[in-house]
């Protein structure tokens, strides 16, 4: 099928909708060390010197799709990878360089996605009866975009049949659960260090999904910053993030329609010196979205979003929601 990586082990190439990429941080990525997790389901990202109070994630950047999963797919490869936060990680890797560790997905958001509870699930995608704990009614999974998704985000339907409940337990099992767990211990490592950690959650928007800018003025905005509605973190976070983009040029918006999904809510915690603020970034910046390439502006948004990571890591503010 075009355009998808099947799994594959560590240390391999991947490969893009427009050419090989070596399995390697972002642009201009100094020193530091990969370290592959849970069978090669995540990557750390880690700095020679932990120096900054920062964990970032990528939960949706993943292009490593299982061959059983694209058998069972209705969608070609191009119509699945829709889904992609497409080159997310890349575009955040420079933290390394920063001082901060990140964390990345391997596996790709329409097989499992990492920013939902874990157990949010259509009883209608199942061939038997959920167990009595998984979250059968929240707007995520109504939508079709629960832990197992239904559909992409193009609104097309993944498979061709239904599926078994244990196939779905398998799946958060084996790469949900140590995800998380991971990126658990980076953010206790990281407040034990430092005394509060901020963790920033990667993501991206199509351009279609961006909020136009308003008050009579033409186009979309470029970043949605998502607080929970000023509950994750400290305002100051939110504040310097928001001065930082506009001030180099960027159209900024906070909260809608992007809050915060499950990471922000779940992790972000001021009150116990855990921040957590998210980022979307309009894909129409860097990417040919038609045909999932990257526009020569990546490198620059990259640079953009490493001054951002140092920003926020020297940032002065209060363990207080």
């Amino acid at each position: 099928m075009p355009g998808l990586t099947p799994a594959r082990q560590p240390g391999s190439y991947r490969r893009s909708m427009d050419r090989d990429i070596p399995d390697l941080p972002g642009p201009g990525s100094g020193p530091g060390v990969i370290e592959s997790g849970a069978g090669g389901a995540f990557e750390i990202l880690r700095p020679a010197e932990h120096s900054l109070p920062l964990v970032l994630a990528s939960p949706h950047s993943g292009t490593d799709y299982p061959p059983e999963f694209v058998a069972a797919a209705r969608l070609d490869g191009r119509a699945l990878r829709k889904s992609e936060d497409s080159f997310v990680d890349e575009i955040f890797a420079d933290a390394a360089a920063r001082g901060a560790p990140m964390i990345r997905a391997r596996f790709p958001r329409a097989f499992l996605d990492a920013n939902r509870e874990a157990f949010e699930l259509d009883p209608d995608m199942f061939h038997d009866m959920l167990p009595a704990y998984v979250n059968t009614r929240s707007p995520r999974v109504a939508a079709g975009l629960g832990t197992i998704a239904r559909v992409v985000a193009t609104g097309e339907e993944i498979y061709r049949g239904k599926l078994r409940f244990a196939e779905a337990l398998a799946r958060v099992n084996r790469l949900y659960h140590p995800y998380h767990a991971a990126l658990r211990a980076l953010l206790d490592d990281t407040r034990e260090r430092f005394g509060r950690c901020l963790l920033v959650d990667c993501h991206s928007m199509p351009s279609s999904g961006a909020p136009a800018l308003g008050d009579g003025r033409a186009g979309r905005v470029d970043f949605v910053l998502g607080d929970c509605y000023g509950s994750s973190c400290a305002p100051e976070v939110t504040e310097a993030a928001e001065r930082h983009l506009t001030g180099l040029g960027y159209r900024v918006s906070r909260n809608a329609p992007y809050a915060g999904g499950f990471t922000t809510r779940h992790y972000g915690r001021p009150r116990t010196g855990s921040h957590a603020l998210q980022i979307e970034i309009n894909r129409a910046l860097y990417m040919d979205e038609a045909r999932l390439a990257r526009k020569p502006y990546l490198t620059i948004l990259a640079s953009h979003m490493a001054e951002l990571v140092e920003r926020l890591g020297h940032l002065p503010y209060e363990n207080e929601g």
